[in-house]
């Protein structure tokens, strides 16, 4: 006989059986991504026990779309490392409206990059590669992650100053823990420490776009590094994300700056400083 869990399902009691604990409970609802249990987003795959609350997360929720985005930040961060060998990594979150990831780069990308990049993540989109969770120790996460000192040095902080806010936000309260993008034979096709929760695998990006490259230095203080910054939008369908870049677009045309020196209203002149407006005669008041 099987034996059975009992457990609260997006607000139903329900009694299902130990082998169930996979995603198997959503195989009827393609759009859950992942799990809240007891308050915590969680992978989709992750085991369940007797009491749990289990809330379903879909992709187009606010929870979903942060986990859309962040498991895009790790398919850009995959391709960079693929074409662009001997680049390390900074951090990599969702933020509002999309993701971005930091790079230590021995140049700045250039808007060709992008493009590159791109084609190399819509590759190892259609890999369907699996996202899988591995608890590590401290010892563990730093031997693997030798080559990537960014990621060691937010080990360190996380060991000597507790959880931090800022690390927290990267690594995770309480245990390291790796996701590993598996191919479909098993094989470790890349690798990243990180708190999680992802999709249960790469295919399940939907639209994904990469939009511009910056500086930024590592972990916003000017003392540190200047990294490279590559910003992305990811959304739960093609036609969200092209309704996302016509309103940046619009957005763009109603720029009063852009407006400004159209209407040759005002100019912002590099020789006196990025950012400072200098006001025709037409701008005068």
């Amino acid at each position: 006989m099987m034996s059975q869990l009992a457990i609260t399902l997006d607000g139903v009691s329900k009694s299902v059986t130990i082998e169930k604990y996979t995603g198997e409970l959503f195989a009827d609802r393609p759009e859950v991504i992942a799990l809240r249990v007891n308050g915590t987003p969680r992978d989709l795959n992750s085991v369940l026990v007797e009491g749990d609350v289990v809330e379903s997360i879909t992709i187009d929720s606010p929870d979903g779309l942060a986990i859309l985005r962040h498991s895009s930040a790790h398919v850009l961060a995959q391709a960079v490392q693929t074409l662009f060998p001997g680049t390390r990594l900074g951090i990599g979150p969702p933020i509002k409206d999309g993701f971005y990831y930091d790079f230590d780069s021995s140049k700045p990308f250039t808007p060709e990059d992008l493009v590159s990049l791109e084609k190399e993540m819509n590759k190892i989109i259609k890999a369907n590669q699996r996202f899988r969770r591995r608890v590590v120790t401290e010892q563990e996460a730093l031997f693997e992650l030798a080559g990537e000192p960014f990621k060691c040095e937010l080990i360190a902080i996380k060991s000597d100053a507790g959880d931090e806010s800022s690390v927290e936000v990267e690594v995770g309260a309480g245990e390291l823990t790796i996701y590993d993008n598996l191919n479909r034979d098993g094989e470790i096709a890349w690798k990243d420490l990180c708190r999680g929760p992802h999709l249960p695998t790469t295919k399940l990006i939907p639209a994904v776009k990469l939009m511009r490259s910056s500086g930024a230095y590592w972990r916003g203080s000017e003392k540190n590094p200047m990294l490279q910054r590559i910003y992305g939008t990811a959304w739960p369908t093609s036609e969200a994300l092209d309704q996302y870049l016509h309103f940046l677009e619009e957005a763009e045309k109603r720029d009063h700056r852009r407006l400004g020196i159209e209407l040759d209203l005002f100019s912002f002149p590099e020789e006196i400083g990025s950012g400072l407006a200098v006001f025709h005669p037409k701008g005068g008041v």
